[in-house]
């Protein structure tokens, strides 16, 4: 082992976790059983999600806290969409926000764009393409290019994405977590607790890892990660 990669088996896992908390995100939506889905759609993916029920909420909300994205409704009570991203705005928001709403017509596209919104998604949506809108507004700049080895495969870093070997496999939010955290330190031996640490929330338990684990395996392959018994995991060969 060279004396680089030795130091980087012993990089602290603070080092390697950084930029790998959970987005925070704030979903203004008023429509119960939406809410209610996406909540548990976007928590399953590893966000932080906040919810508000109404315009006035999510004013409130979104001036009391710091947040990464915001998912707004346009016709919501209280205080509408469009004047509710105009005050956030004016109020010194700088987080992201995306336009969830069934008004779809290219004024309305203009107008939510004009309110400050940095992209606008018209009702019915497809989930995938959901998250991969956020995906975009979070992804840091030059992270669209990152590329890390997975023996003969690439991991694209900000796109969460396995490509070479005649592959293009994409990657849950939590699968690119741990897959990250493991390919940036590709000798290291990660205890269970270091990588829930490094790529889950407060909220999650150690069986969370080992179901990932399983999730990755069953995309990329079982060789993709390595059980070193008794320790912990990590990357593979393959």
């Amino acid at each position: 082992m060279t004396e680089d990669a030795a130091a980087g088996a012993d990089a602290p896992v603070a080092e390697i976790s950084a930029g790998l908390s959970a987005p925070r995100l704030l979903l203004v939506e008023d429509d119960r059983e939406l809410s209610s889905m996406l909540t548990r759609l976007l928590s399953e993916e590893g966000y932080a999600v906040t919810t508000a029920r109404d315009g006035q909420a999510g004013l409130h909300q979104g001036l009391v806290a710091d947040w990464d994205v915001l998912v707004v409704d346009r016709g919501l009570p209280g205080i509408e969409g469009l004047d509710l991203v105009s005050r956030l705005r004016r109020k010194g928001l700088v987080a992201p926000v995306l336009f969830l709403t069934a008004r779809g017509t290219v004024a309305d596209r203009v107008a939510g764009l004009d309110a400050g919104a940095q992209d606008y998604l018209v009702k019915p949506f497809d989930v995938d393409e959901l998250l991969a809108r956020l995906r975009s507004l979070l992804r840091p700049p030059g992270a669209l290019s990152e590329e890390l080895a997975l023996g003969a495969r690439r991991f694209v870093v900000g796109e969460h994405r396995v490509v070479g070997a005649g592959e293009d496999v994409l990657l849950s939010t939590r699968e690119a977590a741990v897959l990250e955290v493991l390919a940036r330190r590709p000798t290291r031996v990660f205890t269970r607790d270091e990588l829930l640490d490094a790529a889950f929330t407060r909220a999650d338990t150690l069986g969370a890892v080992d179901t990932y684990v399983y999730y990755l395996r069953r995309k990329l392959g079982r060789g993709v990660v390595e059980t070193v018994h008794g320790v912990g995991y990590r990357l593979g060969p393959s």
